[in-house]
């Protein structure tokens, strides 16, 4: 079963995020919570979450995916613990949080496209695409 949006659905953009130590690439999805495309890359500093926070509100996200940074034993790592405070602020700014495994984007990101200043805002949007395919297979099977 296939799954249908009417005329005037509502919109159901989100935002990816790579969150990285020094890099935080980000992506959108279209208006309709089908496609990720890569929006940018910002600098991790004090100010991150007032930049990321007014790309959200500036783009009507209600809903952010974080990608889940784990090592090889399948552990949440130091980026993670960061991620996660991260997750809050945006949760206290009244943002849906989703975590999306993150396992080797950056890696996939580069094979795609090769090293650029953008391969964390690519890597946001494997991350993004990944849960939107998800999310979309989990309403076909419901229908």
């Amino acid at each position: 079963m296939q799954v249908r949006f009417l005329p005037g659905a509502p919109v159901m953009r989100l935002l990816g995020i790579d969150y990285g130590s020094k890099n935080i690439g980000l992506a959108l999805s279209d208006e309709r919570g089908e496609w990720a495309f890569p929006h940018s890359v910002v600098a991790n500093d004090r100010k991150t979450s007032d930049k990321i926070l007014e790309i959200a509100k500036e783009n009507g996200i209600k809903e952010i995916v974080i990608g889940e940074s784990r090592d090889f034993k399948g552990k949440a790592n130091e980026i993670m613990a960061r991620a996660l405070d991260f997750a809050k602020s945006c949760a206290a700014a009244g943002l849906i949080i989703h975590f999306e495994p993150e396992y080797l984007t950056s890696h996939q990101a580069q094979h795609i496209q090769g090293t650029n200043k953008m391969i964390d805002a690519s890597s946001a949007t494997i991350i993004l695409q990944s849960f939107l395919d998800k999310r979309k297979n989990q309403a076909t099977i419901s229908e």
